[in-house]
């Protein structure tokens, strides 16, 4: 199945790892305001001095356990008498409270909190914010020529909210170890058991002119269930890139994978949020207003929060808390809050000293909570001029050597703040987990099932599979079975081998490959890891259809043999190719390869020469010259592939493939050459758009298998670059361009439908266009006599491949929804032209899994 990328690995992860709690006795109802009857949304309902408690929802719903003895619950918020109230302690409960609300003045103004027409003209809150916005500058570090700071980050992963009563039974009580694992996270008062903790210390050093900035890891440390997991650094990575750092100074804030408007962002923050003026009051010995912002539609991927501005002439940020609302179209997210602290150095700038955040997760019902909380400190500022050599080292990110071996002594100088207990006894909770009966099996299965490759030892040196691949079918082949394995770096952290074979029930043909793989920088589990400097020889005898080469997965993936079109023409392929790959870390890519393929058609597919020659079989020599730009594209890797970890990064490539005639039995002299644009334009809450840009020429007089196809996808499962209507070798031409592009709205009309918002889905819509030609000297119609040129392909005695008219582009249209139970992609296809081709559908359906936040 095609899934999307490392979201659905850790979301999968997460989901697999759970453990579902004991449901506890609660006390719910809702909080109304006594004058309005509206429900007052984030009111805090605690039970005084026991630390434990919740806040209302958006609709003022709250839910709070009982226990034995506890008879006094609290129901306090800004704006509003305190109320305390005398519950049944012990007993499941429901109880409606009503709250009357304070006038909270500051200066001439008087808000309060009731539901009110929200005006910006004339608000002194927007004007406040406007002076805000207009200070940004001020605080930005850029200005000066140097600087450089420390950054202590500790990411730790927890199952939340475990119940008190289930400690003594089931999980709990057979395995004690889980029971000392539990502790109470100081944030939320909620019992928490942590499985993962991440530590990394940075030092970030700036130059201003020329301008350079670099990141050091100094140390690095990771333990928990991610050890468990060959490709652990899914988690680790993953976690560090939706969890990521905020900067409220920034116009977007990037986090779970979304840019959010910040509410000071100088391009819509007036225009998206509403601001409230509180109160005045001392932060840290500051005096500082205090205002609250929401978005004006709570259903935005925008924040609720709170700002604390210096009530001086600077206004300055001292503190900000940005929540999510209740009613965002967010999936999975139940809370999430990051706190930001701000502190005067005595050199007088103002700088970030605390970015924290914790998120409170659910996945399902069936499906334990998670807690993510991600604590960032940073220190020793200092903006002396920084030596030149600093600078000169490639790459915006470097590690030293010894990162990931620092002892208790580097930890204790840098580590800003204490490890929990459970976090410091992480490593013998993992050791106590493998010691449970049936545990390794338990694991075994996942990670075939998140990893799609089978372990053959602790650690594997070996690993089988891709296990989707095992069983599948074509036209050619029939049932087909395929046994497939590759080696790691267990076994040679430079030299690697990975290969298949396969058999062809109906054709009764072997086909097999096999690749030997040479990493100049060592790996630590594959070759294909960043940054790739590799040397590989591959040689394969298998049968393919033409268009096999446009998809991202592999060809034998059993989900993607359903095919929505009859695809019979097919050639046995048997090549051999030595490649370079070598990756820079400043995202460019080299690439350069040498290739002997012989290609026999076979299925419904022949070469048939003008005169009605059969042509048994061509061969090609050629060379290849690639580069490819992509600044700041950063990958996780799995054992199947490696994948993009976001799709923010523009991505400019161009590629040149020369064919030799008489070189290694070379048939044909030609030049192909090709361009790639790729970029993704965010629309803040009108979600983003995807294009990409493509165009080629192949410049020389060839046969038809040497033309131009379309990128056809012939599958159900949606593959992105692809068209999804037209047929295999639809068209053939010599010079090409194209246009995909897909704006992804995030919900923004659906969710504004009644009852119909309540599914959180949201649309999706595109357009592709294929701009094709084919120059006379290689249309067969126009050369009836030359020996070079090939028939086009033909099936029931009708052609299968066509001429595209040069001033009528094809256009195809599709129209979609996704987050569907919040898993499932679904759209209609439609193809606008073109229609009189044989063989081919004008629309169609098509699908794939798809996990987004």
């Amino acid at each position: 199945m095609n899934l999307s990328n490392k979201k659905t690995v850790l979301l999968l992860l997460f989901i697999l790892i759970g453990i579902k709690s004991v449901t506890a006795q609660q006390i719910t109802g809702t909080v109304i305001d006594a004058e309005t009857n509206e429900p007052i949304p984030y009111l805090n309902v605690y039970y005084e001095g026991k630390g434990i408690g919740s806040i209302t929802d958006d609709e003022g719903h709250y839910s709070v356990p009982t226990h034995t003895g506890w008879t006094k619950l609290t129901f306090s918020s800004v704006g509003y008498v305190t109320k305390i109230i005398t519950v049944i302690p012990g007993k499941s409960q429901k109880i409606d409270v009503k709250i009357k609300s304070e006038s909270i003045s500051m200066s001439e103004v008087v808000v309060k909190p009731k539901r009110e027409k929200y005006s910006r003209k004339n608000n002194p809150a927007v004007e406040l914010m406007k002076k805000v916005i207009a200070a940004k500058k001020e605080s930005n570090l850029d200005a000066n020529p140097y600087y450089q700071y420390n950054k202590y980050q500790k990411i730790t992963l927890s199952l939340n909210d475990i119940k008190p009563e289930s400690l003594n039974n089931g999980m709990f009580k057979k395995y004690p170890f889980l029971k000392d694992q539990v502790e109470t996270c100081q944030e939320t008062n909620k019992l928490i058991l942590p499985i993962s903790v991440d530590e990394t210390v940075s030092q970030k050093i700036y130059r201003k002119s020329p301008k350079s900035e670099k990141t050091i890891i100094k140390g690095q440390n990771s333990t928990g269930v991610n050890e468990l997991f060959n490709t652990g650094d899914i988690l680790t990575t993953t976690l560090k890139d939706v969890f990521t750092d905020v900067n409220i100074y920034n116009n977007d804030i990037r986090l779970l994978q979304y840019p959010f408007t910040s509410p000071i962002s100088s391009s819509g923050a007036i225009s998206f949020y509403k601001y409230y003026i509180m109160d005045t009051l001392y932060v840290e010995k500051e005096k500082c207003f205090h205002l609250t912002f929401v978005p004006q539609n709570s259903q935005d991927f925008g924040f609720t929060g709170h700002l604390y501005i210096l009530a001086d002439s600077s206004y300055q940020i001292k503190r900000c808390i940005l929540n999510l609302p209740k009613k965002s179209d967010v999936n999975f997210v139940d809370n999430l809050s990051v706190i930001q602290e701000f502190e005067q150095l005595p050199s007088g700038e103002r700088i970030l000293k605390t970015d924290d955040m914790i998120t409170e997760l659910t996945f399902g019902k069936m499906f334990q909570k998670f807690q993510v909380r991600r604590t960032t400190k940073y220190s020793d500022f200092a903006f002396d001029d920084l030596p030149k050599q600093l600078f000169r080292k490639k790459g915006s990110e470097l590690k030293e050597a010894d990162a990931m071996m620092r002892d208790d002594t580097f930890w204790e100088q840098y580590r800003q703040i204490p490890l929990t207990k459970s976090e410091n006894s992480m490593g013998s909770f993992i050791d106590n987990l493998g010691k449970i009966k049936g545990f390794r099996y338990i694991i075994f299965g996942m990670k075939a099932f998140i990893e799609n490759f089978v372990e053959t030892g602790n650690p594997s040196k070996l690993d089988i599979g891709p296990v989707n691949t095992m069983v599948t079918s074509n036209f050619v082949d029939g049932l087909r079975l395929r046994a497939s394995a590759q080696t790691t770096a267990n076994l040679n952290k430079h030299f690697f081998l990975k290969g298949y074979t396969a058999y062809g029930f109906k054709d009764k043909k072997w086909k097999y490959s096999g690749t030997m793989e040479y990493s100049f920088n060592k790996k630590e589990y594959l070759p294909r890891e960043f940054p790739k400097d590799l040397l590989s020889f591959t040689y394969q005898y298998d049968v393919m259809s033409p268009v096999d080469k446009f998809l991202q997965t592999d060809k034998d993936n059993i989900f993607v043999g359903f095919k929505t079109s009859t695809v019979d023409q097919m050639m046995y392929v048997r090549s051999a190719e030595l490649k370079y790959e070598k990756e820079t870390q400043y995202g460019l890519t080299l690439t350069a390869s040498m290739k002997n393929a012989n290609d026999e058609p076979t299925g419904n597919l022949t070469y048939t020469k003008m005169n009605g020659d059969l042509v048994h079989d061509i061969t090609t020599s050629e060379i290849s010259v690639g580069l490819r730009y992509a600044p700041g594209e950063t990958f996780i890797n799995t054992k199947q592939r490696r994948l993009p970890i976001n799709l923010d990064a523009p991505i400019f490539s161009i590629t040149h493939t020369m064919g030799f005639n008489r070189f290694f039995g070379g048939n044909y002299k030609y030049n192909l050459t090709e361009i790639n644009l790729y970029k993704r334009i965010w629309l803040n809450s009108f979600g983003k758009i995807d294009t990409y840009i493509k165009g080629g020429a192949q410049w020389n007089k060839v046969p038809f298998p040497l033309l131009i196809m379309p990128a056809a996808n012939n599958s159900y499962v949606i593959q992105y670059e692809t068209f999804n209507l037209i047929n295999n070798m639809e068209f053939l031409n010599d010079r090409y361009a194209s246009l995909d592009i897909a704006w992804d709205m995030n919900g923004k009309v659906l969710n504004r439908i009644p009852l119909l918002k309540k599914l959180k889905w949201r649309e999706y819509i595109g357009f592709k266009m294929l701009w094709g030609n084919l120059t006379d000297k290689n249309n067969p119609y126009l050369n009836p006599d030359d020996t070079e040129l090939f028939q086009f392909p033909m099936r029931n005695g009708h052609y299968t491949s066509f001429v595209m008219d040069n001033k009528q582009p094809y256009m195809e249209f599709c129209a979609g929804v996704h987050n569907i139970f919040k898993i499932l992609h679904v759209e209609y296809v439609r193809r606008l032209n073109y229609l009189n081709n044989y063989g081919v559908h004008k629309d169609g359906i098509r699908f794939m899994v798809r996990m987004t936040f």
